[in-house]
């Protein structure tokens, strides 16, 4: 590792050590797992902005390839930033920004500082993608602009997703609404557009409406296939050699319930003896990154499998969608 990148991981674990135990540091030991656990949440951290990165690109090339040149429109606050966009001359980079801060707000409030910052940072960069970088017009056919521009939105909002953010906001307020509620995200995601086509078809054309829910569905399904759904439920399967640390961080750091079952190992001609721990948790895909970060600081060896879960009845399952 680069040795101006090292010392400053070191300064920083020092820092935290100190303030954690109020003790100085001695030796560079002491810190070691400070220093790892750092390592790995920057590893991590550039892996998903990255993501978030070609996703904000891909989605301004759903806006401004297909979408904006032909006065379209789309669902979420995409669509309501369209919409006035198209009523009015206020710029739609600027719109992006306006139009999602309540919803940034509420992500502070429901989900984290952290996504809602993350949130930030990828509608920020889609305003300036679409209000500085040019795209090619691809095409003035209606259905393949709906179809094509809704599948590179899609891609983006997908994209973005994985990165642990949203470049729509609409997803944090479905969120909110289906826990008061009781409905599913999906739901409450298809009652806001049908206001927004609703009022579409009202002031532009009963055409673009339709037009606009064939581009939402297009980008629906794009979104389901790169996050296999936002309120999916996903189980975790993890052996480990660590496995109380494992199960510490679970349900300390990610206060997530955990099942625990002793597992024999069986490989080749050995002894099968129960040596370790099967550790089984069911999580929402999108808080898959961080937990792979978080287990990744414990022990980079460990199994993994991963299943989708198509139902749910009780047990303590936490249903907090994002981190």
């Amino acid at each position: 590792m680069n040795p101006i990148i090292s010392k400053l991981l070191f300064d920083i674990a020092r820092k935290r050590f100190e303030k954690t135990t109020q003790q100085p540091v001695k030796s560079e030991t002491q810190i070691r797992p400070l220093i790892n656990s750092l390592e790995v949440e920057i590893r991590h951290a550039i892996k998903e902005y990255f993501l978030i990165l070609i996703g904000v690109f891909s989605a301004g090339f759903g806006l401004k390839g297909f979408l904006l040149p032909n006065d379209f429109i789309d669902g979420g606050a995409t669509g309501i930033s369209l919409l006035i966009e198209n009523l009015t001359s206020i710029s739609l980079g600027f719109l992006l920004l306006v139009v999602n801060i309540p919803f940034i707000l509420l992500a502070i409030k429901t989900i984290s500082k952290k996504f809602a910052l993350r949130s930030i940072v990828a509608i920020s960069l889609l305003a300036v993608v679409v209000h500085f970088v040019e795209y090619p017009v691809i095409t003035e056919d209606k259905l393949l602009i709906a179809i094509f521009g809704g599948f590179f939105l899609g891609l983006g909002i997908g994209l973005a997703m994985r990165g642990g953010s949203v470049i729509d906001g609409t997803e944090v307020l479905a969120i909110s609404l289906s826990r008061k509620l009781g409905i599913t995200i999906g739901d409450v995601l298809l009652l806001i557009n049908i206001v927004i086509f609703s009022f579409g078809a009202y002031v532009l054309s009963i055409e673009t409406a339709l037009y606009a829910i064939l581009t939402y569905l297009a980008a629906a399904k794009t979104v389901d296939y790169v996050v296999d759904g936002v309120e999916e439920y996903i189980g975790v399967s993890i052996i480990s050699e660590f496995h109380e640390d494992v199960r510490l961080m679970l349900t300390e750091k990610m206060r997530r319930a955990c099942t625990i079952s002793p597992v024999k190992g069986g490989y080749k001609n050995e002894k099968a003896h129960y040596d370790r721990s099967l550790i089984y948790i069911v999580m929402t895909r999108l808080e898959l990154p961080r937990l792979y970060t978080e287990l990744d600081k414990i022990d980079k060896n460990a199994f993994v499998m991963t299943s989708v879960v198509k139902d749910l009845k009780g047990g303590r399952i936490k249903r907090k969608p994002l981190k």
